[in-house]
């Protein structure tokens, strides 16, 4: 089963087992989603949107991917959380706050300019160096301020639309840019180290 092949009648008409199906699909998603708003809490805030999404599954018109439907019902459950907890996530950056030596890596349009060699795991040393790669990417991730942790994991991991993802963060698209931007470049010096020296 492929993200596009949910039952949206089934959905709608309230099958369980469709819905079930979305939670074991998804439920690592938006856990990723919101993580980064919300830390510990985002296990509790899950589970709300989840049953904000079991009330609204009967009203979803599938005009939107059901995961940007679902990462937009996270997203604002997070919101409301940080509303009620008086807490507040500042997504304003000023563009030119900094030196950035690798803006010739990027594009413009925020694209790769010069990708990142590919690498090939065929040996077990590779193999251990990739899973290495991965602790690592996992903590230089976690290590990012929440706003470029969100973009990032929203926009290059989850795939979503940009225009949904400043709609659902509520920051303006240049912003948008510069966040992510800092974000894929703090990534892509942490990957040129660890390609260098092997270590994160």
């Amino acid at each position: 089963m492929n993200a596009d092949d949910i039952d949206l009648s089934a959905l709608r008409a309230g099958d369980e087992t469709v819905f079930r199906e979305l939670i074991r699909r998804y439920q690592h998603t938006l856990l990723a989603v919101v993580r980064p708003l919300v830390g510990e809490q985002a296990e509790e805030v899950v589970q709300e949107a989840w049953i904000k999404v079991h009330r609204s599954c009967a009203g979803f018109e599938g005009r939107s991917h059901i995961k940007t439907w679902l990462c937009s019902i996270a997203l604002n459950e997070a919101r409301m959380y940080l509303r009620r907890h008086k807490r507040e996530m500042n997504m304003t950056v000023s563009a030119d706050d900094g030196e950035d030596s690798l803006q010739d890596r990027f594009k413009n349009t925020g694209g790769w300019a010069r990708p990142p060699g590919v690498w090939n795991a065929d040996s077990p040393d590779e193999l251990l160096m990739q899973d290495n790669l991965l602790e690592c990417l996992e903590k230089t991730l976690a290590a990012l301020p929440p706003n470029q942790q969100s973009l990032l994991r929203l926009r290059d991991i989850e795939g979503l639309p940009f225009d949904s993802i400043c709609n659902e963060l509520d920051i303006s698209a240049s912003n948008a840019r510069v966040l992510l931007h800092r974000a894929r470049s703090y990534l892509y010096r942490m990957l040129e180290g660890y390609e260098e020296t092997g270590e994160c």
